[in-house]
């Protein structure tokens, strides 16, 4: 399996470029996705917090 890998990148030596390139977008898509749905849980947290807070007892 080694020696297959090794044939691999000889072959295509660019091929470890691109799989680099590929793990890093996913990674910046994980991240901004993961901080957005952050901030849309603490807005929907807020709002619920604000109407609780604005009906009338």
């Amino acid at each position: 399996m080694e020696t297959a890998m090794s044939d691999l990148f000889d072959e295509y030596p660019m091929l470890i470029f691109a799989l680099e390139a590929f793990v890093a977008l996913f990674l910046l898509v994980f991240i901004v996705l993961w901080t957005s749905s952050g901030k849309k849980k603490a807005a929907r947290a807020r709002s619920a917090e604000q109407s609780q807070q604005q009906k009338p007892r």
